[in-house]
């Protein structure tokens, strides 16, 4: 271990060196030598060895032998020495600071997913390069400006369109090498800057990241570029997408207590920090259509007359209650909610050419779930609208691919909210409909009475009856808003319910 200390140069003029000033560098440099000869024999010697011929404090004692602590050969002793660490808050500035500048990478990464660890422990992301001459988007070529010719185009929307790009590129491996080779890392960590008051840039940027973070060769290069302190960070952060956005990553690059891996959309809303509370079950909660990871399990919408009562009473209001209120009454969970895109009408596709079936859906979250686990412990599914819908196909895919049995052997139990097992009428209004004039693929496949929905209710029904399935099933009574322009029943009495097989529920909603 090499340590630099910069100290200004003593004159060698005798007259000056014997006033205060030379005293206290020679008292400097004493402390100094003494501070790395202790490092030196604590790290590098064995750790039952005493200490008696250190010339140290007590309290610098405990210090450094968490530090050796933690980068035992034994496991456990490193889990203990990184608990121990984050449960420290009575050290002083420069103690927090010798921990991170001295430990390894995996420790660093195991006390940002330690609950109670202080952000003095992260030292701040080292400086950012200067911009190439062409911007900041250089290191992608020319693409910024060029889409920015075409008209009035916001900057910020075309940064985002070129963001939702990287998010699809950082799926890939071989791709993700080549945006760290271009200094991929130090651009966005300059974009999560320069957009503090953009919560949806800063997402992208942690999506991006946390794909990145799959690939186990750029975990010491994301370390190193500094994103472990900004994540941190953004792990303590009240807003539950911020923080879930953050506990993905870090737990992609968690390979000490972690097998499993988070792929995008992902998220786990519990336990989001290392926890020694073990885990008995995994609750899956499945959106639908125009639905999202977070917001569709939101409490309700906030409108104007409520912000009031609201504020009076946040605790008792959530924006995602699986994550607030079923982790509290449940802490032997792991809760994850699953995100994928999807779209009313091709009109307003980002990308026309990524039409994606209820088929390819299915088999594609079946393998993002079986990668993070879903399958080693018994599981729940909780599904709403079209997500329903994937659930049952996953299960029916599943058990048709020996390496996917596991998922239907922990299958306990099924919960579909207002999900369209007959098809929806939202599909009939494209003829009438401006808004719909360009169905989307999702929706065409929600038709009411369509035969491929038939064929998957008739399989997923006696499939469930055979593996003996609790299922319970709610079933909608209001119409819903659909933008500003549509009030619709989007699925009907008739079309949620499954007669002679499960519980059914009517909500008044």
């Amino acid at each position: 271990m090499k340590s630099y200390i910069y100290l200004q140069t003593v004159s060698l003029d005798k007259r000056e060196n014997y006033g205060i000033t030379y005293q206290a560098r020679k008292e400097l440099h004493k402390a100094v030598r003494n501070l790395l000869a202790t490092s030196a024999k604590i790290l590098r010697g064995p750790f039952a060895d005493t200490f008696s011929t250190v010339d140290v404090e007590d309290h610098e004692c405990a210090v450094w032998l968490l530090l050796r602590k933690s980068q035992s050969g034994d496991r456990a002793a490193r889990l203990q020495a990184v608990q121990e660490m984050s449960e420290t808050h009575h050290w002083q500035d420069y103690q927090y600071r010798i921990i991170a500048q001295a430990c390894d990478l995996r420790t660093l990464i195991g006390l940002a997913r330690s609950k109670e660890s202080d952000l003095r422990f992260f030292l701040p992301p080292p400086p950012l390069p200067s911009l190439k001459e062409g911007g900041l988007w250089c290191f992608g070529g020319n693409g910024l400006p060029y889409a920015e010719s075409f008209g009035e185009v916001p900057s910020a929307t075309v940064e985002m369109f070129c963001l939702e790009a990287l998010v699809k590129h950082s799926e890939i491996s071989t791709h993700c090498d080549k945006i760290e080779a271009n200094g991929g890392l130090q651009l966005l960590q300059r974009l999560y800057q320069l957009h503090k008051d953009c919560p949806k840039v800063q997402r992208n940027i942690m999506r991006i990241i946390g794909n990145m973070a799959l690939n186990e060769h750029l975990h010491s290069t994301i370390v190193r570029s500094g994103w472990v302190s900004i994540l941190a960070e953004a792990m303590k952060s009240q807003r539950i997408m911020e923080a879930s956005h953050a506990a993905r990553t870090l737990a992609n690059l968690d390979r000490e207590t972690m097998q499993e891996k988070y792929q995008d959309g992902v998220y786990v809303l519990h336990p989001q920090y290392r926890t020694s509370q073990p885990i008995k079950a995994d609750v899956l909660f499945i959106h639908g259509l125009m639905g999202a990871a977070f917001k569709t399990w939101r409490q309700q919408d906030t409108e104007q007359v409520l912000t009031e009562k609201i504020l009076e009473d946040e605790g008792r209001y959530t924006t995602c209650w699986p994550k607030t209120w079923l982790a509290r009454d449940c802490p032997a969970l792991r809760i994850i909610s699953v995100e994928y895109d999807t779209s009313l009408s091709d009109w307003r596709t980002r990308c026309p050419m990524e039409r994606k079936s209820i088929a390819f859906r299915s088999n594609e979250l079946l393998r993002k779930l079986r990668a993070a686990g879903v399958g080693d412990r018994p599981v729940i599914w909780v599904s709403h609208s079209m997500g329903g819908l994937l659930v049952k196909k996953m299960l029916l895919e599943a058990s048709k691919k020996p390496e996917m049995s596991a998922v239907i052997n922990n299958t306990r139990g099924i919960i579909f909210y207002s999900v369209p097992h007959h098809g929806s009428h939202l599909a009939e209004y494209s003829v009438n409909i401006r808004y719909l004039l360009f169905p989307s693929l999702e929706v065409k496949e929600l038709s009411k009475d369509s035969p491929a929905l038939k064929t998957l209710q008739d399989d997923f029904l006696e499939f469930a009856k055979d593996k003996n399935f609790q299922v319970l099933n709610f079933v909608e009574t209001l119409p819903t808003y659909i933008g500003s322009m549509i009030k619709l029943h989007v699925v009907p009495v008739e079309s949620a319910g499954i007669p002679s097989f499960e519980i059914c529920l009517l909500l008044d909603a």
